[in-house]
Formats: structure tokens, sequence, C-alpha cells
């Protein structure tokens, strides 16, 4: 899922075409955007999963931006922006985690609807971002990478609206509350992944 879902890999050079950088822009805003409008209304819903997709958008708006700054740059550059957004990857993660287990000793019920009318808004930013990059899928290792993240990021925004369904369907948080568990522990696992990466990075450096 988001964001954290990958690393990017060093590229082969800058990108020649501008379109890939005005793409990754837009891409950028779009999920900052989601982010916004994702922590917002998990906050609103009481959903631990919309705020745990928010943490994707998040993840993804820095992996498009560390795209974009770090074109042309040492490596040294590149894996220290990493452990950056490693570090807020983690951040994140453990406030999602918290959050979970908070919810879930409070006992309250989700709104199953605001998470599925995010839900799905999530699902069609994150759709409308894998096809603007559709076109740079089968470039150099960082251009791939950043395009399969967005694709797979659609899964998580289906498993929001899965756990929407289930928490309209028993009565309970317990849909809400194990998708948010889930992300959380990928999102904790994906900042590990790149911290020690990046510090190979540096090492060899």
């Amino acid at each position: 899922m988001s964001a954290h879902c990958c690393h990017p890999e060093p590229a082969s050079g800058p990108p020649k075409q501008g379109a890939y950088r005005r793409v990754l822009t837009i891409a950028l805003l779009v999920n900052l955007g989601m982010f916004v409008v994702e922590i917002v209304a998990g906050v609103h819903a009481g959903s631990v999963s919309l705020l745990a997709d928010s943490l994707d958008f998040l993840g993804d708006a820095a992996n498009y931006g560390i795209s974009l700054w770090v074109l042309g740059m040492a490596l040294t550059m590149r894996a220290r922006a990493s452990l950056l957004k490693a570090a807020s990857m983690a951040a994140f993660g453990l406030w999602v985690l918290g959050s979970t287990i908070w919810q879930a000793a409070a006992g309250d019920v989700p709104h199953a609807m605001t998470m599925g009318v995010i839900g799905g808004l999530a699902l069609a930013a994150n759709l409308g971002v894998a096809a603007l990059l559709y076109a740079w899928r089968e470039g150099d290792s960082n251009m791939r990478s950043v395009w399969l993240c967005t694709r797979n990021d659609a899964l998580g925004n289906i498993a929001v609206l899965i756990a929407a369904l289930g928490v309209f369907g028993t009565g309970t948080a317990w849909p809400d509350l194990i998708v948010a568990g889930v992300m959380a522990v990928l999102a904790l696992s994906s900042a590990w992944q790149v911290i020690r990466h990046a510090s190979k990075e540096l090492h060899r450096a």
C-alpha cells in the first residue's frame, strides 16, 4: 500500500521529458490534498483506517517530492532525503497504531457512510494519478517504483471500502480496527526497510 510501499532506487539519469516533472508535481499536490481530506474525515468519522490511509497519501507525497528534489543529485543526498521520509513514515505509523489501540479500548463505532464516501474519493484520486504515471511505468527504476507505489495504493483504498462495508454490516468497529492495524504495521515495516536501505547507501558513499 502507500506510501511507504517502496523506496525509489537511484535513477540512471534525470528524466528527459519535462512532462514527467509536471505529472509528478500534479501527483504531489493531489496526494497532499487527499492527506488533508482523509485526516480530517478520519477524525470526524472516528475511523482509524481512514487515518491510516491518510498516511499512505502523505508517504506518496513525500515519495513524489523526493523524486522531484533529488533528480540528478548525488547518492548521499538521496539517501539523507530517504531517511527523513522514513522518520515521518514511522512517526505516523506509531500514531495510527496508538489511535487503533485507543479506539479499540473506547469501543466507539466509526461512521460507515463517511468512510465509504472518502474511501471512494481516495480510490478515484489514486487511480487518476496512476493513469497519469502510466506512460512512465517502464522508465528507469525510480520512475517505475513511483508508478508501482501509486498503483498498489489503490489496494489500501479498497481495504478502507471493505472496512466501511464491514462496519455497516456488523455495527462494530472491528473491521475498521483490523484494517488500520494492518496498515500501521506495514507503514512501520516499510519505514524500517527504507532506513536500512538508506543507511547502506550512506555507508557506501
